[in-house]
């Protein structure tokens, strides 16, 4: 899979303004506001299932995803949180005319890597849910929806 940082290559994090991360920021909360919203659609997409699956295997197969839905909305949640938090730091900062440590700018690098290990797992995921939902749509003849 290619990476799916967003940051240019290179030492961005190390040589960026504080403007530019500030900007940074913003899009990966514009990202995390879109996955969050991304997360619900395939749960209620998952809950329309629900009422027509007969197989207790594929049930169990739609409740753990559905668990998995979850946990991966709870983390986008932790990470938009954060985010926030961060980007009104930068502001501050900006404002202030604060000088910025070699600190912060390892913890916006960890923040970064946290958003890309979400990503993934949100994309993974995602698969994983058409494959679910295609298989039980075979098996247990699920009716069209229009």
């Amino acid at each position: 899979m290619e990476s799916i940082r967003k940051r240019p290559k290179g030492d961005f994090i190390a040589e960026a303004n504080m403007e530019q991360l500030y900007t940074l920021t913003k899009h990966w909360n514009s990202d995390l506001h879109f996955f969050r919203d991304d997360l619900s659609f395939l749960h209620k997409l998952l809950d329309s299932y629900f009422i027509w699956i007969d197989k207790d295997e594929n049930y169990k197969m739609a409740s753990k995803m559905k668990n998995e839905l979850l946990k991966l909305r709870e983390r986008c949640g932790d990470l938009l949180e954060k985010t926030d938090k961060h980007r009104e730091q930068i502001g501050k900062m900006i404002l202030e005319k604060m000088e910025d440590s070699r600190v912060f700018r390892l913890e916006h690098e960890h923040l970064e890597d946290e958003i890309a290990s979400f990503v993934k797992a949100f994309r993974l995921n995602r698969l994983e849910l058409f494959k679910i939902t295609e298989y039980i749509k075979d098996t247990d003849k699920v009716p069209e929806i229009s």
